[in-house]
């Protein structure tokens, strides 16, 4: 068995097509603050955030 050079071993495989977030849950609640994890990724982000992004997307979408 030949071992991985440590390089490829701890570089973590990058996606080509970034995630759109498609499926997430609520993590974490604060005062007024709401905290989500992607179900695809794993990326723990504001939910104000992921509202930021579908809102971005739709602008996009609109302008092609």
């Amino acid at each position: 068995m030949k071992p991985t050079p440590p390089s490829q071993a701890s570089t973590p495989r990058r996606n080509i097509n970034p995630c759109k977030h498609p499926r997430v849950q609520i993590v974490a609640r604060e005062e007024d603050e709401e905290f989500v994890e992607c179900l695809e990724c794993g990326e723990i982000f504001e939910s104000s955030e992921f509202k930021d992004m579908a809102i971005e997307d739709n602008s996009q979408a609109t302008e092609s």
